[in-house]
């Protein structure tokens, strides 16, 4: 199987187009094939290079344009890193995402789509000082939702043990963020200061309306406000 290092990013590549669903780099996302153009997908990707694309169903424009199933402009590419074909020739797999991409043209439909492709690098935006003090505020307001909504840890767990601010804010935005339309702006933000930044400002909105649901569920409208 290729590795990173391996890897030349093609121009035109397949893509699943779904449903509430932002695919960002490393990320790991689970896909059970059953759909005949997708089994169709999956056979020649595995016989190739093994990437193909997941773009988000873009909802605003589903139902008002000529366009069957119009992907978000902005999606991930990944790699196929396990596939499991079951004996009712679905399959189940696991995909690597790799790296942003920009849809720039609508190849083919059949017999599954193609789209064409420009890679989108992120870029810095802050000094890495001023990015890894923001990266240890993300992990700290995802530490005091989860706590408020009583989830488990394991996820901040494993997001300790990433370095990197942008690993780390994809990483977390993919695993944590519950809503898909801000996910997609995440992954459209190429800037990784300012994707930090609009992570924690939406945290302390959701981390607000969290203690105040408490408050009046425990009947205490004087109470403590928690950590801050």
């Amino acid at each position: 199987m290729p590795t990173e290092l391996d890897i030349t990013m093609p121009s035109e590549v397949p893509v699943m187009t779904l449903p509430n669903v932002a695919f960002f780099p490393q990320a790991l996302l689970p896909l059970h094939i059953f759909e005949p153009r997708y089994r169709a997908m999956l056979s020649d990707v595995l016989a190739s290079d093994r990437l193909f694309a997941v773009a988000g169903l873009d909802q605003r424009l589903a139902g008002t344009t000529g366009q069957s199933e119009p992907p978000h402009r902005v999606a991930g590419i990944g790699i196929v890193r396990a596939c499991q074909k079951n004996g009712n020739g679905t399959s189940n797999l696991l995909l690597q995402g790799l790296c942003r991409v920009e849809i720039t043209a609508i190849v083919s439909d059949e017999p599954y789509r193609r789209i064409q492709i420009r890679a989108l690098p992120s870029e810095p935006g802050g000094t890495p000082a001023e990015n890894e003090r923001l990266r240890r505020e993300l992990g700290r307001l995802l530490r005091v939702k989860l706590r408020l909504e009583s989830a488990t840890a394991e996820m901040t767990g494993m997001l300790n043990a990433i370095d990197d601010p942008e690993t780390f804010v994809d990483i977390a935005a993919f695993n944590l963020c519950e809503s898909p339309g801000f996910k997609q702006k995440l992954l459209e933000t190429l800037d990784v200061r300012d994707r930090i930044e609009l992570f924690n400002r939406r945290l302390k909105v959701e981390i607000g309306s969290l203690r105040l649901r408490k408050k009046l569920q425990d009947g205490m409208p004087g109470g403590p406000a928690g950590e801050n």
